[in-house]
């Protein structure tokens, strides 16, 4: 009896890995459950049949087999409710992707079903939108780089056509196409470093540069500008100061960006302010101006590419809205953090910060 009982169990065994098997190989879900949910119910059923078919000699046998179809039957009710459970946000989430993969990108799928279930729907919901955010600034950088690209090219094709029609010479526009020239190559130059800093293909050149002479070097380079506005350029750096890790042409970009985009917003007899401090592993650079602040949408998408707050910008001579987008990736691209703020007293505040050099 001993004998006929293991060999049952080896054989039952066999089958229930035979079944695995061939479930593991089914290329739908639906049907891995439900091969695994027959056999979890049939093998210990048929074991207990056979068993007690060669075994027992009673009138309690068909007691015995009509409790073991009931249990059968409710194992087979419980595995189809769950199984239903667990598919069903599995064909929620195909069906959204299969709409994205088309390209509707606002698909999302319902967080549904057991909590890992929930949380890849949150994931893919999460990518999704990331998806759908990163396609929107791309439709507006093609947007607004034709925009930019297409208003000096129609100056200089009409001041070309002037000189070749013979309505003026050509030494009275020879200033404005040279202004126009260097304003393309400007926003190509912006246009490649920007894409340069998305793909992460930016090589810095970083060493150790004490602050004090890169803040000078950006106050040098606007007070022309600032005295022809009647603003006033202040800086305030301690003497005491750790070097800072960084690539220091970079540097100087970013500031030259934020204090000229600062001076831009400062009213006549305002000032722009330019302050350091230590702060534990990092050096903190603010500017800060006394204009009319920072509205709720410009402190959420100032850094974003092609971002203007106001169409005066672009009147006043400013880039094509990619310096603010520019200062973020650089900074970020040195390990730092930057950001903006309105400031207590009026006006507002665009900080960074930078890794300090070891002492």
């Amino acid at each position: 009896m001993i004998a006929f009982s293991l060999l049952l169990a080896l054989a039952t065994l066999l089958v229930g890995l035979g079944l695995a098997f061939v479930a593991s190989r089914m290329p739908r879900m639906w049907a891995q459950v439900a091969t695994l949910a027959l056999a979890a119910i049939a093998l210990p059923l048929g074991s207990v049949m056979v068993g007690g078919a060669l075994m027992l000699n009673s009138g309690h046998d068909i007691t015995v087999l009509a409790a073991l179809i009931a249990a059968a039957l409710a194992a087979l009710v419980g595995v189809w409710l769950i199984g239903r459970r667990l598919l069903a946000p599995v064909h929620a989430l195909q069906r959204a992707t299969a709409r994205i993969s088309s390209g509707d990108l606002s698909a999302r799928t319902p967080e549904i079903g057991p909590r890992e279930m929930r949380e890849l729907g949150s994931a893919f919901n999460a990518m999704a939108a990331h998806l759908e955010e990163l396609q929107d600034a791309r439709t507006q950088l093609v947007a607004w780089a034709s925009h930019d690209l297409r208003a000096p090219l129609a100056s200089l094709q009409a001041m070309l056509e002037a000189v070749e029609d013979g309505v003026a010479p050509p030494e009275r526009y020879l200033p404005a196409m040279s202004e126009q020239v260097r304003a393309l190559g400007d926003l190509v130059d912006d246009l490649f470093e920007l894409a340069r800093l998305d793909a992460g293909s930016l090589t810095l050149e970083l060493r150790n540069v004490p602050v004090t002479p890169l803040v000078e070097s950006c106050v040098r380079g606007v007070e022309a500008e600032a005295h022809a506005r009647g603003v006033r350029i202040v800086s305030a750096v301690p003497e005491q100061l750790p070097d800072v890790i960084c690539a220091p042409d970079k540097v100087e970009r970013v500031l030259y960006n934020l204090v000229t985009n600062a001076l831009r917003h400062t009213p006549t007899d305002g000032a722009v302010a330019l302050r350091v401090e230590s702060e534990a592993d990092h050096v903190l650079v603010s500017v800060e101006d006394t204009g009319e602040g920072l509205s709720h949408e410009a402190l959420g998408r100032m850094f974003d590419h092609f971002w203007r707050g106001d169409r005066a910008r672009v009147r006043d001579g400013a880039r094509a809205g990619l310096g603010l987008a520019i200062a973020r990736g650089l900074i970020e691209a040195h390990g730092g953090d930057i950001w903006a703020e309105n400031r207590s007293d009026g006006g507002a505040r665009i900080s960074f910060t930078l890794p300090a050099a070891a002492v």
